[in-house]
């Protein structure tokens, strides 16, 4: 028989969490058609594994790819991690679906995390999750699935309000969650920190948890951190009232704090997972970390107006321990400012930290990023991290941020970060593990009951890696140096990465539960 594909000469890591063994892997008509002692199988393209192991292609459960996935730049960066999956909609806000103005809303407030809406889908207009996802489908290199964003939903149904949901606003939400998981989505986010998503209520997200059907109810929760069992108790409260599965998205913080809340909500029966990225820093948007709570972020003018006026003259010096944990990240028109810190940018521009603050949110009308170190910065934070990746209900997620010129270098080093690191460096897991928590795990919490897996018969999403040479070069000073180690992939049994450069091919799929 004549394959597409032959990988020869590898070690298989299945994605079953059994060790990894010598095998061929054969493809054909985009699915893994042969695995064994393939001899001389004849295909159109070979490819020599010697050495090296064969994996199935790593799911991205947490990624700001929405808009950034059309870049091939980021495209290669994802793939030479072994990313073939982006998970998007995180944070309960992304672009559909929604009215025009919902759409611009999504866009201009969460422009520091996902950017504007670019490629396929760059109009003006309403979007639906179908359309969304018929603008992914074959036309990029990675495959996608898609969260429906809850922040996005309430403002298409009751705008920036911070009132509880009448009758008929929910029933609208509730249209949108039918729909939406008609068209594909693989589950609903939240983004309880940020606007208009902190202002639901438990019974609000309960009800638009109610017909998910198995598929996850995907959380920024209220509370991280040593603070961490206020969102945790909400949680299981949401999980309780809808019997929803959870997921819960960057679970960073102390182990001693979040393991035990784990494994009570485990023990309630919810059924739960969370992901992590292998790093002490977060990144987000410079507002929703500086501002109180008063201001209200999603209405742009009047949260100007306030930052321009003496209302917060009392607040600024609350912040002065803040200031040198944050670094620019995106800073539209000051671009000069960004990879350095609040402190450093306000010296060179010759004024206070507080006032270079809410000139950057000034200037950039809110849409300014950071990079935020947190207290917990050390050798005791590493071992939290390393403790919660080593959790059974642990996932990979990068928490990805491709906008602005000086990003977290998490989108472009997690993954690898987790093999080289986290398996050959710390043995916090065996390869095999590693697997389990980056392919196959996701693919089931997600629905994708076709990826995930080495099998016969299964989608041909193949990475191909260097277990002596895996690891990532991304640092907080040069954040977009890309991996190393991954150099072939395969998605939907297209090579789209061959040695260590894309190939150009756009094969990868809008992927549906």
């Amino acid at each position: 028989m004549r394959f597409d594909v032959v990988i020869n000469g590898g070690r298989v890591l299945d994605g079953t969490g059994a060790p990894p063994y010598r095998a061929d892997v054969a493809v054909a008509d985009g699915k893994i058609a042969a695995i064994g002692r393939l001899g001389g199988a004849g295909a159109e393209t070979v490819i020599d594994a010697t050495g090296r192991f064969v994996a199935p292609g790593f799911v991205d459960c947490h990624a700001h790819g929405d808009a950034a996935v059309f870049d091939p730049a980021v495209q290669r960066a994802a793939l030479r991690q072994g990313v073939t999956t982006f998970v998007l909609g995180q944070d309960g806000l992304s672009f559909a679906p929604g009215s025009a103005a919902t759409v611009a809303y999504a866009s201009r407030y969460f422009a520091a995390v996902n950017g504007p809406l670019d490629g396929p889908l760059a109009a003006d207009g309403p979007l639906t999750v179908g359309e969304l996802l018929g603008g992914y489908d074959r036309a990029v290199a990675l495959n996608t699935a898609y969260l429906l964003p809850h922040g996005t939903i309430r403002y298409d149904a009751m705008g920036p309000s911070p009132e509880p949901p009448s009758r008929d606003h929910l029933a609208a939400m509730l249209r949108h969650v039918e729909r939406g998981l008609s068209e594909g989505a693989v589950g609903l986010s939240t983004g309880l920190e940020y606007l208009p998503g902190r202002y639901a209520t438990a019974e609000e997200l309960a009800a638009l948890c109610a017909p998910l059907g198995g598929l996850p109810y995907v959380t920024h929760m209220r509370a991280y951190g040593p603070q961490a069992g206020v969102g945790m108790t909400e949680v299981i409260d949401i999980a309780e009232r809808s019997g929803a599965a959870v997921h819960v998205s960057h679970l960073h913080g102390p182990a001693d704090v979040l393991l035990p809340l784990v494994e009570e909500a485990l023990g309630k029966g919810v059924d739960l997972t969370f992901d992590t990225y292998p790093y002490l820093r977060g990144n987000t948007i410079l507002a929703m970390v500086v501002l109180p709570g008063s201001v209200p972020g999603a209405e742009t003018d009047r949260a100007l107006e306030m930052i321009a006026s003496d209302e917060l003259d009392g607040w600024w010096p609350t912040l002065d321990a803040v200031w040198p944990r944050l670094t620019v990240s995106h800073a539209p028109g000051m671009e000069w400012a960004e990879g350095l810190t609040i402190v450093a940018a306000a010296e060179r521009d010759g004024s206070a930290p507080a006032e270079f603050c809410r000139r950057l949110l000034t200037e950039t009308r809110l849409e300014a990023g950071v990079v935020s170190a947190r207290p917990d910065e050390g050798p005791e934070g590493e071992e939290s991290v390393r403790r919660m990746l080593r959790h059974p209900s642990h996932t990979g997620g990068s928490d990805g941020i491709y906008v602005g010129g000086h990003p977290h270098p998490r989108g472009f080093g997690a993954f690898a970060r987790f093999l080289g690191r986290h398996v050959r460096e710390l043995s916090d897991w065996t390869w095999e593990q590693a697997v389990v928590h980056l392919a196959s795990h996701p693919a089931r919490r997600f629905g994708l009951t076709d990826r995930g897996l080495v099998r016969g018969g299964f989608a041909a999403d193949v990475v191909v890696f260097d277990p002596a040479a895996v690891g990532d070069r991304a640092t907080y000073e040069a954040p977009r140096t890309l991996a190393a180690g991954v150099d072939d992939v395969l998605v939907s049994g297209v090579r789209v990465l061959a040695g260590g450069e894309l190939t150009g091919a756009t094969p990868g799929r809008a992927l549906r539960p």
